[in-house]
């Protein structure tokens, strides 16, 4: 089984900063992708940013510029460093993990979700 573990989540006023951090353990072969996606109230859930094999980030539009996400996934380790926040970007943010994790089928890749930690920004 692999597990991701998300801390960092709270409250803060529009303006402030938040630092989400995700670690995955359990049986990883290896992973190919880590990131964050968001689902806000009553909204479907979305990219926020995510770090690929050869260090390559990736981020959503409304993100650019104010958040960073950084780490290694050779360590199974990213943060997201969360700056200048608005109330938009209230949601429930999860981290993401893609990758081969089964030695029964080595070859495969599986997607792995965290439970979610809650980010509110008040105006």
């Amino acid at each position: 089984q692999v597990r991701l573990v998300e801390s960092g989540g709270g409250v803060v006023q529009a303006g402030g900063s938040l630092r989400l951090s995700c670690a995955a353990s359990g049986s990883i072969i290896s992973i190919r992708e880590m990131g964050w996606y968001r689902q806000p109230p009553g909204k479907q859930r979305e990219l926020v940013a995510t770090l690929s094999s050869g260090a390559y980030t990736n981020y959503a539009v409304s993100v650019r510029g104010r958040f960073t996400l950084s780490g290694d996934i050779t360590k199974n380790t990213v943060y997201l460093q969360m700056n200048s926040l608005k109330p938009e970007d209230t949601a429930v943010y999860y981290c993401n993990a893609i990758g081969r994790f089964d030695t029964r089928f080595p070859t495969r890749e599986f997607s792995y979700w965290g439970q979610g930690t809650q980010v509110a920004v008040s105006s």
